[in-house]
């Protein structure tokens, strides 16, 4: 949503709080500080309605209506407050201002029945040139086509501009997006227009008919649109004031395939996010080895062919076959990160968006199709179009890549080397796109389309020359991460929530994971959820409520190891040493060679002052993994632990020359230097420790007086030495 004006955000609030009579005085006092706004009237109309209302309450006149009136009045004023903001950034932001009057210079009249005329009129116009001879045909079509793109371009920019719909207005829009009579290409730009609406301001009739058309249309590339559309729109701070919002998002997850839908939106969300971390790996780990194994350099010029090298191939015969596997290998990483919902062509394409036809913004929404007035020149040159036909009919493009790649094509052509040239010339080329091709079928899929049409999203957002003057919805978690929305509270989409949070958890976005997670209010009797939510509580301070979690799954799974070890953690982290030990050599009863159950027995041993036993499983696992670094820091410090500082300063020696060097490493084996009374050499370890990332004097002095205050009595190191200690650091 666009920014909004702190006193239209006031009003909102308390519009949002069902304070109607508040409300009315907050922009009251509004347009009084503001008299260019021409919307008194309106206010002053609300305003009498609600007097009159509020004087028959004061009278004590029974009113079976009140209630009704009440949220009709809300409603308006709700209205009345997003047009004035509306009005405000048409009036104070150029580009806006410019936006909205583009249409309207074009045409005075864009009613609903003008609109449905011109596109029912189209359709009718293209069907009949079919009955014209070709040469006409042609001709005829390319100046329809031309026409029609202009009014289909205005008309984006008009919804996109548009103000509040009533609900009239919203059920025609209903019909016209619904209707058989209707090329389905223009209703799924009209659809992208109002989801860019809606992004701009909210509007309830518009995202109730982006809702409505997604539950009733027919056509999966519409529905797939107005599912984007109205995920990426909600507003749960308009709950109280539209609570048919989530009436009907509970009716839309009541469908099983709507569910299905929804789960794979939220992941499909995130893969899109990560198009530009793909990139550095594609760039990095594959575009290499494709390059080496298809015998082919960028030069300045373009692509070039390299020349056989006969002494090379003598020298070393398997060469070519190495980097053809390497090849083979890389480009079935490509293919399976694009089957797996990777955008990899985003990089590829970003530097396509220059050309001119991206200027308008209808254009990277426009659904692909050859009688575009600006690619069927090049389209239908005889030389291009089996290339054409194939490369974007076979790969995973979408509508935004494909204008990219018939409009680039002249230059493409210019870089292929000359043999491949000739190939294309001839008709003969057959393209195969990195990636590799996809099947018909999956084509035409709802999670494909769906997928498709998140990339002309995500691609609009990231490379339109104008995109500053748009809230993305990629960057803000209240659209994008819509799973920890409330309200989908209570839905059956709940049911979902532990395998999002399992993918999240996954992809490293453990904040997010747990926002899902918090969101979910009626998971009941489930393993997965209860795993989940306490291994990122295990991340926190919250451990009472981790170790709720675990002995929740351990409950609902009793034989899982898994759950166990995230009892026996949880209990750790709540100090139950002896409660995690019974745990892990109840496990060991089962498993008594785990090395991990082994050292986390040994590690609550030594917490419970029982060093000699923890040393009896350190000394056996330290004999059989000996090059175990877990196994020899917890040996150390053990060692350390138990007064046995010699020892583990042994260890500590040795664990420093790894790469990369632990910084409690260097913290210990300062201790054991000091321990030893080598106290030059313990404060050469602790400026050391001060040179890691993020460490600070008053860390040192946080671990030394808190943190590590009681192994320090325990040698007898007392807080006059701690003093002097740091007192030395400063000095140095």
């Amino acid at each position: 949503m666009q920014k909004t004006n702190p006193h239209i955000a006031l009003v909102i609030s308390k519009l949002c709080q069902r304070r109607l009579g508040a409300s009315i005085a907050a922009l009251e006092n509004y347009f009084l500080s503001d008299s260019n706004h021409p919307s008194g009237e309106k206010l002053s109309s609300i305003k009498s309605d609600y007097l009159r209302m509020a004087d028959y309450w004061q009278r004590g006149i029974d009113d079976a209506q009140r209630t009704e009136v009440y949220n009709q009045l809300l409603h308006r004023l709700f209205a009345l407050t997003t047009d004035t903001q509306t009005n405000l950034l048409y009036r104070e932001n150029t580009y806006w201002q410019q936006l909205y009057m583009r249409p309207r210079k074009q045409s005075a009249d864009w009613g609903l029945t003008l609109i449905k005329s011109r596109l029912e009129n189209y359709v009718a116009e293209t069907a009949m040139l079919e009955l014209e001879p070709e040469h006409i045909r042609s001709a005829k079509r390319l100046n329809l086509d031309s026409v029609h793109q202009q009014f289909m371009n205005n008309l984006f920019d008009f919804i996109l501009t548009d103000y509040s719909w009533s609900d009239i207005m919203a059920r025609s829009y209903d019909e016209l997006l619904l209707s058989p009579t209707i090329d389905m290409n223009d209703q799924q730009l009209i659809v992208s227009a109002v989801t860019m609406s809606l992004l701009r301001t909210f509007d309830v009739n518009k995202l109730l008919t982006l809702m409505r058309v997604y539950s009733m249309t027919v056509d999966q590339n519409i529905r797939q649109r107005a599912l984007v559309g109205w995920v990426l729109t909600l507003d749960s701070n308009v709950d109280t004031l539209y609570p048919q919002i989530r009436s009907q998002i509970a009716e839309i997850c009541n469908n099983e395939q709507c569910v299905q839908e929804l789960t794979e939106l939220q992941m499909q969300l995130f893969y899109c996010m990560d198009a530009e971390s793909d990139e550095q790996k594609i760039r990095k780990e594959i575009m290499p080895d494709l390059m080496n194994g298809s015998r082919m350099r960028m030069t300045s010029k373009g692509l070039e062919e390299i020349e056989e090298n006969t002494l090379e191939e003598i020298l070393h015969p398997d060469a070519a076959e190495r980097d053809m596997e390497k090849m083979e290998q890389s480009m079935k990483r490509m293919a399976d990160m694009q089957k797996q919902g990777s955008d990899i062509y985003f990089a590829g394409f970003s530097q396509m968006k220059r050309f001119p036809f991206f200027e308008r913004e209808a254009n990277w929404f426009v659904p692909f199709y050859t009688h575009h007035p600006a690619i069927t020149g090049i389209w239908n040159q005889v030389k291009s179009k089996k290339f054409l036909h194939a490369i974007t009919e076979i790969g995973a493009f979408c509508d935004s890549d494909k204008y990219s790649f018939v409009l680039a094509f002249e230059q493409v052509l210019s870089h292929l080397p000359a043999s491949m040239l000739k190939m294309v010339d001839d008709g003969e080329a057959v393209p195969m796109p990195i990636g590799g091709e996809v099947a018909a079928d999956e084509r035409q899929s709802p999670a494909f389309l769906r997928r498709m049409y998140l990339q002309n999203l995500y691609r609009f957002f990231r490379l339109f020359a104008v995109r500053s003057q748009y809230s993305s919805p990629f960057s803000s978690t209240d659209c994008y991460l819509f799973f920890a929305n409330k309200l989908f509270r209570g839905s059956e989409l709940e049911k979902r929530v532990p395998e999002v949070g399992a993918f999240l958890m996954k992809r490293g976005r453990k904040d997010e994971a747990m926002q899902v997670l918090l969101n979910c209010t009626s998971i009941g009797q489930n393993y997965q959820y209860y795993m989940l939510m306490g291994t990122l509580l295990g991340d926190s301070s919250d451990n009472d409520k981790e170790l709720e979690c675990f002995k929740k799954a351990v409950s609902l799974n009793p034989v899982s190891n898994k759950a166990l070890v995230g009892l026996a953690r949880a209990h750790f982290h709540c100090g139950h040493y002896d409660k995690a030990l019974e745990i892990y050599e109840r496990l060991l009863e089962l498993s008594p060679e785990s090395k991990s159950y082994q050292l986390n027995a040994a590690i609550c041993l030594a917490n419970l002052h029982q060093e000699e036993q923890a040393l009896k499983f350190l000394y056996k696992l330290n004999y059989l993994h000996s090059e175990d670094v877990a196994v020899v820091r917890v040996l150390a410090w053990v060692l350390l632990s138990c007064g046995r500082a010699e020892e583990a300063q042994k260890h500590y020696e040795r664990l420093l020359h790894q790469d990369p060097v632990s910084p409690l490493d260097v913290l210990y084996d300062g201790y054991c230097h000091w321990f030893l009374g080598h106290i030059l050499s313990a404060i050469d370890s602790f400026k050391h420790y001060l040179t890691f990332d993020g460490m600070d004097i008053d860390k040192l002095e946080t671990a030394l007086m808190q943190t590590d205050a009681d192994l320090l009595k325990q040698h007898h190191v007392s807080d006059i030495d701690i003093r002097m200690m740091l007192d030395a650091l400063i000095a140095v």
